[in-house]
């Protein structure tokens, strides 16, 4: 029985712990485009969705794109 080694090595591991533990951002923010994922991603969602909602209620305040 062969046993594997790690994926990466101990010491890069430990290099990379004790730069995420240092880094004085929450924690979902740390990494390079985590702001791009878990910011701008749900405004552009939120926003989208508000805009159509908006729309939504505009067009049945007004009667407009009623079947017929």
């Amino acid at each position: 029985m062969s046993s594997d080694g790690p994926f990466r090595p101990r010491e890069k591991l430990f290099e990379q712990q004790k730069y995420y533990q240092n880094v004085q951002k929450y924690t979902h923010l740390k990494g390079p485009l985590d702001k791009v994922t878990s910011v701008a991603i749900p405004l552009a969602l939120a926003s989208s969705c508000i805009f159509m909602i908006g729309r939504g209620i505009y067009n049945m305040s007004h009667g407009i794109g009623k079947k017929e």
